[in-house]
């Protein structure tokens, strides 16, 4: 009898570290909803960004269709991950299965997600405010992963969230921390960028902290720097910044 081809891999940590890099890394996804007046799913494109805990969050009109169909139905789905050349399918992609979640301008959490959405997107500054303007939180219930031809995996909540006793603590330090690393320490990040983003540009800027890593933009470009281990407490960001440069200072001095 012939043995059946398995389909779906094992998720392992690779698996989960590229989930999580195509989800905190992306400016932008599409979303997939279902349409109120007629059941047909909907899609769109929508800017994107993450809280604290690595939950994306997305800035919405509720003039859109997609919005008027998130307050229907809270059932969504994100595709993220951009094609590079050639095949287009052969780039890796991530589709995220979430329950949106409108976030109010009263919720305390809302001016954190204001600024981390803003750092990330500076124009949408400009509309953010906008009385018919929402951020909703995408709460994720589990993903499918397809890291190219052959590598097809299946995620849960917990492989896409980030698990840590400090994110309350690393969120309270984040403006502060990015501002300091912006100012005092730019070389620092740009030496980020270069060693783990493989970028030959400069002038990089740090537009957001996790207990998971950083956020770095220039113009219109993004770069997720993901640390080896989530933070535990956030008295050791600093020492975990430093020791990335001291092992990037390393890495260059050997080659």
């Amino acid at each position: 009898m012939k043995e059946q081809v398995k389909t779906i891999r094992d998720t392992d940590e690779e698996a989960r570290r590229l989930a999580r890099r195509l989800i905190r890394g992306a400016r932008f996804g599409a979303i997939g909803v279902l349409e109120p007046e007629t059941g047909f799913p909907f899609a769109s494109r929508v800017l994107t960004g993450t809280d604290v805990d690595g939950t994306p969050l997305i800035l919405v009109s509720g003039l859109s269709t997609h919005t008027t169909a998130l307050l229907a139905d809270a059932r969504a789905s994100l595709l993220f991950g951009e094609p590079g050349k050639g095949d287009p399918l052969a780039h890796p992609r991530i589709t995220v299965r979430t329950r949106a979640e409108r976030v109010a301008r009263d919720d305390p959490a809302h001016a954190r997600l204001r600024a981390r959405f803003i750092a990330r997107h500076p124009k949408a500054a400009l509309y953010a405010d906008f009385p018919d303007f929402a951020f909703f939180r995408m709460a994720p219930v589990s993903g499918s992963l397809n890291g190219g031809f052959g590598r097809a995996f299946v995620l849960d909540r917990s492989d896409l969230l980030i698990t840590s006793p400090a994110i309350a603590d690393v969120a309270d330090i984040e403006p502060g921390a990015i501002a300091h690393m912006n100012a005092d320490h730019p070389d620092a990040v740009d030496a980020y960028a270069r060693g783990l983003g493989k970028s030959k540009k400069t002038g990089w800027k740090v537009c957001g902290i996790d207990c998971a890593g950083l956020d770095l933009v220039h113009g219109d470009d993004l770069l997720r720097i993901e640390f080896d281990a989530p933070l535990e407490q956030a008295s050791k960001l600093r020492s975990t910044l430093a020791e990335l440069s001291r092992t990037l200072s390393n890495n260059r001095g050997v080659h």
